[in-house]
């Protein structure tokens, strides 16, 4: 016999690379963290968190500016940095879809095994990796050593704890620096 259930209700439940599981309409678009039932915390992130969630907004503005996407979105943008942070760590994101359903607030909803201090420093190393790539292809051999050398003298842990306290993620109203 079928259970009854609610009429357009979504049973939809996401696995966690933990392997537990959750309903994606318990993720409110505030949410930076899931407690869940593992014992640990879990990384949220949905499309419409502005990448300026993790960078300054000058600096998305020339990534923006010089990545050419090739896809469904108009630019670079949160769903780009999630997809390389999903290409290094593929068992540690899940991603969810939720393109059909209206009632979330968001599209796309990534879950990570990391906690969101350590992912934000995750997506700060490889938004420094895709720089020095780019200007690993640049024809001045001045600018590519100044960008080096100031790779070197740049602290990823530091820039995220100062990053993060003028961000304020203490509540959920924090607002691009």
């Amino acid at each position: 016999m079928a259970e009854p259930r609610v009429p357009g209700g979504d049973t939809t439940r996401l696995e966690l690379p933990c392997g537990e599981t959750l309903d994606p309409h318990d993720i409110d678009l505030g949410m930076r963290e899931y407690s869940c039932t593992c014992g640990e915390r879990h990384a949220v992130v949905t499309d419409v968190h502005p990448p300026s969630r993790f960078v300054p907004e000058s600096l998305v503005s020339i990534l923006r500016d010089t990545v050419e996407t090739a896809d469904d979105f108009d630019e670079f943008g949160t769903p780009h940095i999630m997809g390389i942070v999903m290409e290094e760590f593929p068992d540690d994101v899940v991603v969810h879809d939720a393109a059909e359903d209206g009632s979330v607030g968001y599209t796309l909803l990534w879950v990570t095994d990391f906690r969101a201090r350590r992912v934000h420093v995750i997506i700060v190393e490889l938004l420094v990796e895709l720089m020095e790539h780019a200007v690993s292809h640049a024809e001045d051999d001045t600018t590519t050593s100044e960008f080096e050398q100031q790779m070197r003298e740049f602290d990823v842990e530091a820039f995220v704890d100062q990053y993060r306290d003028m961000r304020d993620f203490s509540d959920e109203f924090d607002t691009p620096v």
